[in-house]
């Protein structure tokens, strides 16, 4: 039976957990600027007609971007834990990624300081790009022995 790395799980429910966290935000905020009537609720029919709060955008759009790049994160441990991709590097980098999106949903739904935003969010791809490289070196060495 061929041995499966189960402890990208963690960090994989990790970012899920991050998820949860910011799909809570993201109703207490829309719950907030309607009961304030900052908001009528018939916005959120067809998401036209009227002008958002601040909050209701940032941490609609911080939702919507968990759906977005942190797939192919899910998607690379997935692959990692079939091929399998062993090794303690890959693991400090699935933990690494979750730790920068962390980051980055703080300072998105915080003080949304851009420039740092877009730092963080371009770390996050670079080490996404370093799992996904280690993926493609263990299918070349997979493919050369077969």
């Amino acid at each position: 039976m061929p041995v499966v790395n189960t402890h990208l799980v963690y960090p994989m429910c990790a970012m899920f957990a991050l998820s949860v966290v910011v799909l809570a935000k993201m109703f207490m905020a829309r719950y907030s600027a309607v009961k304030s009537g900052q908001m009528k609720l018939g916005y959120f029919k067809t998401f036209t007609g009227a002008e958002c709060t601040e909050d209701v955008v940032k941490t609609g759009r911080q939702f919507t971007n968990l759906f977005e790049a942190p797939v192919l994160f899910y998607i690379a441990c997935l692959i990692a834990m079939i091929l399998p991709v062993e090794g303690f590097t890959f693991l400090v980098l699935a933990w690494v990624y979750v730790a920068v999106r962390i980051v980055h949903a703080y300072i998105h739904m915080g003080a949304n300081k851009v420039m740092i935003r877009m730092r963080v969010y371009g770390v996050s791809w670079l080490v996404l790009i370093a799992m996904w490289i280690l993926i493609f070196a263990k299918a070349l060495a997979i493919s050369a022995i077969a």
